[in-house]
């Protein structure tokens, strides 16, 4: 596809929904690989699902986690991914074979990780109740980052857009820039409100092309800077937010707040409703509310890298937000002419000739002489789209598709597959179960070698509590994605609650069955088997609602 034929002179974002991905189990979060080929979508299962984005279908489920996925990032060359569950462990993936790394375990649950934009050895890490802290993952070291205020450890923090610096805020409205490499602080400054008031900063969102970023706080403001700017003005200085987006109206708080894929274009979800705002950066305008289904809360919000398609998460689907598309083949061919009914059409003597005897000759000169000239067409130019601004070549190694193979369901017969294990034929149904359990989390080539145990690191953090809990798990959303209620169902009461089920009373007459095989126990040799006997010679016990049945398997046990 070529995608410079893809950028349209009018509007550059969706307008309406494109359909939903259903992942079969709830998403949580979301996120685009380097080239918007490959959506990764992590689930309340703990799995990850990646979709081929150009086909809408599934190309991998990675049983990643056991508790629900909360955080996502691709590597720049998109073979590795990172996530993070609500069980505190991050985890590095192989995406070609599904296989896990290493894993990390932090005392405190993940609120964000980010993998550096051009380094895939580093990942910056945000725990909760804590300092961001800086991953190696060659040599599974961790550095800590300096904060502002060692009380206030609410602090957010992501790269800049090469991952030169990192910025950090904290829930007093302040702003760190730190070098990567040195963690050394370059600049600082502090988010403050119309009047000498701060406020905290609930995200930091850098675009993928130029040099703004976006500061999303508590007071509902959506702030855009230049870095440029913010590096000259140095520490403790007080640089002016380029634009302040906001819904005045609403006074709507803000979910997850992205840019564009060319950085022209800002998109907020709202916490309140799966609403989407969109506003142009240059003048601040809004120029678009996308609408989802009412009552929706709104989970994550992943612009698409290079076209105008938007990624939202509500409910636990996946809903895509795309322009309308409009043949108009005029556009593609001057002298084409779009008919409403049929028209007779006269055909010229020579049309169809192989030669045409009546055409003259003309002379060629200008673009009729350069058909003649031999083209190139081996030499494969580097898509502008797929490149920074500081690259002339792609990444001829990066990951862009995956390998889909089919999934045969119970196939007939296997010729090529290995032979069937004589131990699987005799197996117990306990057995059985844990093998299914241990059969979806080996890979599909029974025959190969085993998988290599991936090594956990437990990152010791001083001072950090380890009680907390994820905001995903206590966060109060739409019935649909909170998880069941505890305690017993309406309307039951009394020792009924200890029933799964409630049979009903028999009517009529009930054969009786012979006793001999409960035996005799209880107190006195003769409690549980004088007591049945009366019950089966007598029918059913006044006030019992439990068959006769029922009460012998449950003495003598099931068969």
């Amino acid at each position: 596809m070529n995608l410079e034929l893809l950028e349209s002179f009018g509007q550059n974002y969706p307008e309406e929904a494109d359909g939903t991905l259903d992942c079969t189990s709830m998403a949580l979060t979301c996120t685009f690989n380097r080239w918007g080929t490959l959506l990764a979508v992590g689930c309340n299962d703990g799995r990850i699902v990646i979709w081929d984005f150009l086909t809408r279908g599934i190309a991998k489920i990675i049983s990643a986690h056991i508790h629900p996925v909360c955080s996502l990032c691709w590597s720049r060359d998109g073979h590795k991914l990172v996530s993070a569950s609500t069980d505190n462990i991050v985890s590095q993936w192989d995406v070609l074979t599904g296989d896990c790394d290493q894993r990390f375990r932090f005392p405190s649950p993940i609120l964000k990780l980010q993998c550096h934009p051009r380094d895939m050895d580093k990942v910056l890490v945000c725990p909760m109740k804590s300092a961001p802290v800086l991953l190696t993952l060659s040599d599974s070291k961790h550095v800590v980052l300096p904060v502002d205020d060692d009380s206030d450890l609410n602090v957010v923090a992501a790269f800049d857009r090469r991952g030169e610096y990192i910025y950090t805020g904290n829930a007093k409205g302040k702003i760190l820039v730190l070098k990567t490499n040195t963690q050394e602080l370059v600049a600082s400054f502090r988010v403050t409100t119309g009047t000498s008031n701060t406020t905290a900063i609930k995200s930091i969102e850098f675009a993928r092309k130029g040099s703004c970023f976006l500061i999303n706080t508590a007071d509902r403001i959506i702030r855009v800077y230049d870095g440029r700017e913010i590096l000259t003005c140095g520490r403790d200085g007080e640089p002016e937010p380029m634009q302040k987006l906001q819904d005045l109206v609403n006074r709507t708080p803000w979910k997850r707040c992205c840019f564009s894929g060319d950085g022209e274009y800002i998109v907020a979800g709202s916490a309140r409703q799966h609403a989407l705002y969109i506003w142009e950066k240059s003048i601040g305008n809004l120029v678009k509310i996308l609408h989802g289904t009412r009552g929706e809360l709104l989970l994550d919000v992943a612009w698409h890298p290079v076209r105008p398609i938007i990624a939202s998460i509500s409910s636990g689907v996946v809903s895509i937000w795309a322009q309308n598309q409009v043949e108009n083949w005029s556009a593609f061919a001057p002298d084409f002419k779009e008919l409403d009914e049929n028209v007779e059409y006269e055909e010229r003597e020579s049309e169809f000739d192989i030669e045409d005897e009546d055409k003259s000759e003309p002379e060629q000169t200008g673009a009729d002489a350069a058909e003649d000239e031999e083209v190139d067409v081996t030499t494969v130019d580097p898509i502008v789209a797929f490149c920074s601004s500081d690259e002339e070549l792609e990444d001829y190694k990066a990951l862009l598709y995956l390998p889909i193979a089919p999934e045969v369901e119970d196939p007939e017969e296997n010729p090529f597959g290995p032979p069937p294990d004589a131990s699987a034929q005799t197996a117990t149904p306990e057995d059985s179960l844990t093998s299914g359990d241990k059969k979806q989390r080996q890979p599909s080539s029974e025959g190969g070698p085993a998988k290599k145990k991936a090594r956990t690191t437990t990152v010791e953090l001083p001072g950090v509590p380890s009680d907390e809990v994820h905001p995903l798990l206590g966060v109060k959303g739409d019935g649909k994605s909170k998880k069941k209620t505890a305690g017993r169902p309406k309307g039951s009461k009394g020792k009924d609650k200890d029933f799964p089920f409630r049979p009903k009373p028999y009517r009529g007459e009930r054969p009786a069955f012979p006793m001999e095989a409960l035996g005799s126990s209880g107190p006195g040799g003769g409690g549980v088997g004088g007591g049945m006997k009366g019950r089966a010679e007598g029918g059913l016990a006044t006030g019992s609602l439990v068959s006769q049945s029922y009460k012998q398997h449950d003495i003598g046990g099931m068969d």
